[in-house]
């Protein structure tokens, strides 16, 4: 089914694309998406929603099973509070992507802006997974509590940027972040540290980055052919110290 999105305000657009879900569509096309937003979101069938053009913020928001194709690029919360399926963006993504995202899969493959990951969390075999083609602004994986971001700094239009910006892992507490090549400890939030890859680490990596070579038709070799570090919290608690000690 395709909706010509040209023109239409975003809760009507939403009202078509629901209703197409409805009636049982397994395939939406959109054309001439122009900014409207929460395209997608709270879906909970297995669709496979095409959008070309750039959808506004809060696409796939509450979302429980879809698939989301972006041929262009996108804003900002994609993916906010997500619990499964997937969001693919062929270019660009803005600000708070997978916020409080608790499942799925989000695959950008160029750069991204500030505070990706903020509040990422998993539980039991829902584990989150947002791999970013590209480069990051500051606060990436800011207040992570659980699941995956990955970070290649290998697709951007702006070679002279820094991998990521500051304050990289404020707040962790939880979950993993991976980094191919180095990373500019500099710049890392104090209460995280960079290790060394497991062997473990490895086989679960080279997984995702499957997945995702595989949606941008990538070579797997290619992105494999540097070195990864992980970022983990170094301690399970960040700001333990900074509150009272209960009376006892």
């Amino acid at each position: 089914m395709k909706i010509d999105a040209q023109g239409v305000y975003y809760r009507d657009l939403n009202d078509k694309i629901r209703a197409a879900v409805a009636t049982g569509a397994d395939k939406i096309e959109l054309v001439n998406v122009n900014g409207q937003y929460f395209i997608g979101d709270g879906i909970n069938r297995p669709v496979t929603i095409t959008i070309n053009g750039v959808p506004g913020n809060d696409l796939g928001a509450f979302m429980n099973g879809a698939t989301i194709v972006v041929r262009e690029n996108g804003q900002d919360n994609i993916g906010n509070t997500m619990n499964a399926g997937k969001v693919i963006v062929h270019g660009h993504a803005g600000d708070v992507l997978g916020y409080g995202m608790r499942g799925g899969r989000i695959h950008i493959l160029k750069d991204v802006g500030y505070r990706v990951g903020i509040h990422m969390k998993s539980y039991q075999e829902n584990k989150p997974v947002l791999i970013a083609g590209g480069k990051a602004g500051d606060f990436f994986g800011e207040y992570m509590a659980g699941g995956v971001l990955v970070l290649l700094g290998m697709f951007s239009d702006d070679p002279a940027k820094p991998k990521h910006g500051f304050r990289f892992g404020t707040g962790m507490h939880g979950g993993v972040i991976y980094v191919r090549g180095a990373v500019d400890e500099s710049r890392l939030a104090r209460e995280v540290g960079a290790f060394e890859l497991t062997a473990e680490d490895e086989k679960e990596l080279k997984g995702y980055l499957q997945e995702f070579c595989r949606d941008f038709k990538l070579d797997i070799k290619e992105v494999l052919a540097e070195r990864f570090v992980k970022i983990l919290p170094r301690s399970k608690r960040p700001y333990g110290n900074l509150y009272c000690p209960m009376p006892r």
